[in-house]
């Protein structure tokens, strides 16, 4: 019995060993499943799910282009030989026997079919040809040209990260504080450096830091140092675009229970700012991904002032050269970046916000309550009225060249330029169809990104496609397509002028369809249509129109400088960007002629961001009529009662039982 008895206690020990041991292994099995590891993988079968249609779709899209790309010559209705040619020499006379030996030595006359098709079979292997002008072998200067646009790219991103910290400071240390009551109207300095373009910031680091001062160098690729002035002019207005992105979110963020309730527990304000930030991060990533192709592919004029060898540059000289293998594999490149870009901004963006989206436990990132009163946009548009009103009456063609970059005066307020003709009159004419395009394709892009943001299946890889194709490159084959004219460079722009918008809608409305409220009210039978035009589109549009505005002006440069290549207004227009341009080489002896269009601009920035957030005047406080009364309880909107200080501290359901 004994014997029994010891080894039925030996028997039960080791069942509660073989338990304990499974329980240990499933905690350890559990612990692993939340690893990041775990959540990596997790994301990845998500993002894999209908991921068939989605890669054919891609794939039908990157034919396309490359079918696009190579059909330019004879879409441009040039002879693809004599581009060549004086690609190769300029003083080569083109008598027909040379371009009989060029097109044999390229094989043109097997036409564009078959010179894709034999690009493709020779990637295939890891050969993209020889190029057609130097004759040397593409794929290795494709990747040099890669290696060196990434490189200012990571340098671009990092002054665009302390750009976004010091735009959102402010915000950052009065919402962690609760005290974001007292904020009052203010972003007029991030609305300029967003409005600035990239080549003027750029002309003006290189002029003045890089030549006058002597700080750091300005031409050239050879070290860290050669880094710091192009990245910075990369940098600053990437940097305060996605800081007025961000900090039109955070309001939102710092108003959700998990705010309110970690600031009445005392948590400290470091951790709650650090929170918000990863609360509204996920919003921005697409167009985080954005801005690093555009970063990659898209610094040709910041390339081109600081003599960079990079991606950017190389595509357009191809472009411009007709030479179609660096072309094609220059655009395949930047097509594979943003793909990848894309795809680890979908990954990151699941990865922080975690199983909220699946659980739908998020918030509606609404403004906690009404915008601040500000008239700023009242005053920035008088004066930009006011500019525009005094320089209409006078002549914007008028040339004295005795009065060549003369400085302002009364005569001429805004100085003259380098034929003698007046600043303040050709800002004041340029503004009427600059301004007017701009808005048009603005808005046109507002409305194809909420259609096609709404739909991110179809949308995510045509934004992916569409954003490796540098504006230069867009405006040759729209050009090529429908021929140049006064249109074309809007047409051109506002091809891929809607990709950032759609990018922002698809990220907002993933958002929005894991929120709580959501949920509730599809709960009640609410419909998709009833969803969609009651709940969807009214948390989507707002900070998407808000996007919209903050690109008018970068949209309104874009038109301009198109027109340089032959694609629309040519001189002696009296377009904005076209002014920037003509006047930068005189930048040093005449910076009036820079600094004034350049003013304006930033003008048209600020009016822009601060118009964004709303404009409000301040209402003359009035005195209750009865004061010995009781305050009057203010009903508030149940949208504004979810985002509410007090609705953290108001009990679900009250009953005498609970009240004692």
């Amino acid at each position: 019995m004994r014997r029994a008895g010891g080894s039925a206690r030996r028997g039960q020990r080791r069942g509660a060993l073989r338990d304990s041991l499974r329980l240990s292994t499933t905690g350890t099995t559990l612990n692993t499943s939340n690893s990041p590891l775990a959540k990596g993988l997790a994301a990845l079968r998500v993002l894999a799910r209908g991921g068939g249609p989605t890669l054919l779709w891609r794939a039908v899209l990157m034919a396309s282009l490359a079918g696009a790309i190579g059909l330019l010559p004879w879409l441009s209705r040039t002879d693809p030989a004599l581009t060549v040619l004086k690609a190769r020499s300029a003083d080569r006379d083109p008598t027909p026997e040379t371009l009989r030996a060029v097109r044999d030595q390229l094989g043109l006359d097997d036409g564009p079919l078959v010179l894709l098709g034999r690009w493709l079979g020779g990637l295939l292997h890891g050969d993209a040809g020889t190029s057609w002008v130097s004759g040397g072998q593409v794929l290795p200067g494709v990747v040099q040209a890669l290696g060196a646009s990434l490189l200012l790219m990571s340098g671009a991103l990092v002054v665009a990260a302390g750009t976004v910290a010091a735009v959102c400071a402010r915000t950052l240390r009065l919402g962690s504080r609760g005290r974001l009551a007292a904020r009052g109207p203010g972003g007029t300095a991030s609305a300029v450096l967003a409005a600035l373009p990239e080549f003027l910031v750029a002309s003006v680091l290189a002029s003045v830091i890089g030549v006058q001062l002597g700080w750091l160098p300005a031409l050239g690729w050879y070290g860290p140092q050669w880094m710091v002035l192009p990245s910075l002019a990369l940098g600053l207005p990437a940097g305060a675009i996605l800081g007025r992105m961000l900090d039109d979110l955070l309001p939102s963020a710092f108003a959700e229970p998990w705010a309110l309730a970690a600031a009445a527990r005392g948590v400290p304000t470091r951790s709650v700012a650090r929170q918000a930030v990863r609360r509204c991060v996920p919003g921005l990533l697409p167009n985080l991904g954005l801005f690093v192709v555009g970063l990659t592919g898209g610094s040709v004029a910041v390339e081109q002032i600081f003599d960079i060898p990079g991606l950017g540059r190389l595509t357009l000289q191809a472009a411009l050269a007709q030479d179609l293998p660096v072309l094609q594999t220059g655009t395949l490149a930047l097509v594979l970046v943003a793909a990848v870009a894309g795809v680890l901004a979908r990954l990151s963006a699941r990865l922080l916000i975690g199983p909220a989206l699946r659980d739908g436990a998020l918030h509606s990132l609404h403004r906690p309550g009404p915008s601040a009163p500000r008239a700023l946009p009242l005053l920035y548009g008088a004066l930009l009225a006011a500019v525009i009103g005094f320089g209409l009456p006078r002549d914007a063609l008028a040339l004295d060249t005795l009065a060549r970059l003369r400085a302002p005066s009364l005569a001429h307020p805004f100085g003259t330029d380098a034929l003698g003709r007046d600043v303040l009159a050709r800002v004041s004419h340029g503004a009427l169809t600059t301004l007017g395009i701009a808005l048009a394709v603005s808005a046109a892009a507002l409305v194809a990104g909420l259609l096609l943001g709404l739909l991110p299946r179809l949308s995510g890889p045509l934004v992916d496609t569409l954003s490796a194709v540098p504006p230069v490159l867009a405006g040759l084959l729209v050009a090529g397509v429908a021929g140049s004219g006064p249109w074309t460079p809007a047409f051109a722009v506002g091809v891929v002028a809607w990709s950032p918008l759609a990018a922002h809608t698809s990220s907002l409305l993933r958002q929005e369809r894991a929120t709580t409220h959501l949920a509730a009210t599809r709960a009640l039978g609410a419909g998709r249509w009833y969803l969609l035009r009651h709940e969807l589109l009214p948390a989507v549009l707002s900070p998407v129109a808000r996007h919209a505005l903050l690109r008018l002006p970068g949209i309104a440069l874009s038109l301009a400088a198109l027109g340089f290549l032959g694609l629309g207004a040519q001189p002696p227009s009296p377009e904005w960007g076209l002014l920037l341009a003509e006047n930068q080489p005189y930048a040093e002896r005449a910076p009036w002629a820079v600094l004034f269009p350049a003013a304006v601009l930033a003008l048209l920035g600020a009016l822009a961001v601060t118009a964004a957030g709303g404009v409000r005047l301040p209402r003359r406080r009035r005195r209750p009529e009865s004061p010995a009364g009781p305050p009057r309880e203010r009903v508030m909107p149940p949208r504004q009662q979810r985002n509410s200080p007090d609705a953290l501290l108001t009990p679900v359901s009250t009953s005498p039982t609970e009240e004692r």
